[in-house]
C-alpha cells in the first residue's frame, strides 16, 4: 500500500501539472497557517510560514514562463471547438484560448517589472490587467463547465435507465458528471479568489484577508488534488 502510495506521487511529481498541484497546495496551506499564527499572536511562525508561501507562489510564476508554447499546442489542437458537445461550450472554449494567450505575455510583463528587469511608471495597471484576464479566463471556464454537466444530465436522461441500469458506460457518464460538479465547486472557489485581486471597488477586490485567501486557496488545491487522482483511476476503470 505504502509503495503504491509512493508511487502514484512520484507518478504525480513526474508531471508539470501534477507538481503545479503540489506546488500550489503548498503555497496556500501555509498562507493559511501563517494567518493564523498571526491571529494567535505568533508572530516569528507566522512570518516563516509567509515566508514559504511567498517562495511557493514565485516558483508557481517562475514556471509559467514557460507556458506559452504548450498553450499553442492546445489551441492548435482545439482549433474552433469541434470536438465540444455543443456550439456554445465551442464558442467560450475559443474565447477561453484568446483570453488566455493575452494573459500569459501580461504576466511575463508583470514578472519581469516584479524582479525589476523592466521599469513600469504604472506597475499596478499592469497587476489590474493580469487580474482581469485571470477573473475571465476561470468565469469562461467555469460557465463551460456548468454547461457540460447540462449536456451530460440530458445524454444521462436520454438513457433508458432501467434497461441500462448496471451499464459500464452509464456508469461511467454518471462518475464523469460527478467529477465535472467537483469541478465547478472549484472552479467557483477561484473565481472568488481571483476576483478578489481586482483593484478596491470592482466587485470584492481587496476585501479578503489573508486567512479569508488562504482558506479558499487551500480548499480549492485540495479538491483539485483530489481530482488529479480520482480521474487517473476513472481512466484505469
Amino acid at each position: 500500500m505504502g509503495e503504491k502510495i509512493l508511487q502514484e506521487i512520484c507518478s504525480m511529481l513526474d508531471t508539470y501539472t501534477g507538481r503545479d498541484k503540489i506546488v500550489r497546495t503548498l503555497c496556500y496551506t501555509t498562507k493559511l497557517v501563517s494567518a493564523i499564527q498571526a491571529e494567535k499572536g505568533n508572530d516569528d511562525l507566522s512570518k516563516k510560514f509567509a515566508i514559504f508561501s511567498t517562495k511557493m507562489s514565485q516558483t508557481r510564476a517562475n514556471l509559467r514562463l514557460f507556458d506559452d508554447i504548450p498553450m499553442i499546442q492546445y489551441t492548435k489542437e482545439y482549433g474552433w471547438g469541434d470536438k465540444e458537445p455543443d456550439q456554445l461550450m465551442a464558442v467560450i472554449g475559443v474565447l477561453t484560448n484568446v483570453i488566455d494567450h493575452l494573459y500569459y505575455p501580461v504576466d511575463k510583463i508583470c514578472w519581469l517589472i516584479e524582479q525589476k528587469i523592466i521599469e513600469s511608471k504604472k506597475p499596478e495597471r499592469w497587476d489590474t490587467i493580469n487580474s482581469i484576464l485571470w477573473v475571465s479566463s476561470i468565469y469562461l471556464n467555469l460557465m463551460k463547465t456548468i454547461r457540460l454537466v447540462q449536456v451530460m444530465r440530458l445524454h444521462r436522461e436520454s438513457i433508458d435507465k432501467v434497461e441500462n441500469e448496471n451499464s459500464v458506460a452509464l456508469n461511467k457518464l454518471e462518475a464523469k458528471e460527478r467529477m465535472e460538479k467537483i469541478s465547478i465547486l472549484r472552479l467557483t472557489l477561484d473565481f472568488v479568489h481571483a476576483a478578489s485581486t481586482l483593484p478596491h471597488g470592482w466587485l470584492w477586490g481587496g476585501k479578503f484577508s489573508n486567512l479569508t485567501v488562504g482558506a479558499i486557496g487551500s480548499t480549492s488545491s485540495l479538491i483539485g488534488l483530489y481530482q488529479y487522482f480520482a480521474k487517473k483511476k476513472l481512466a484505469r476503470n
